[in-house]
């Protein structure tokens, strides 16, 4: 194949496309996790397997924690 070729960008394209929907198919990370104590939301860190908190609180949670004091 050579460089010139019109295909070349077109592959070149897809196959970029391909490894972008790999990587948020894969991402986990991006989804908030509810801390059961505190109704806080944070996210895990894979790389350093820390929470992020992320100075949010799940309104459901405090409600039901609410209902049973």
């Amino acid at each position: 194949m050579d460089i010139s070729s019109k295909k070349l960008p077109v592959i070149l394209i897809i196959v970029l496309v391909g490894i972008l929907l790999l990587q948020f198919m894969t991402n986990d990370n991006s989804k908030p996790l509810i801390d059961p104590e505190t109704c806080e939301l944070y996210i895990v860190d894979s790389q350093i397997n820390t929470k992020t908190y992320l100075d949010e609180f799940n309104t459901k949670c405090l409600d039901f924690k609410n209902l049973n004091k």
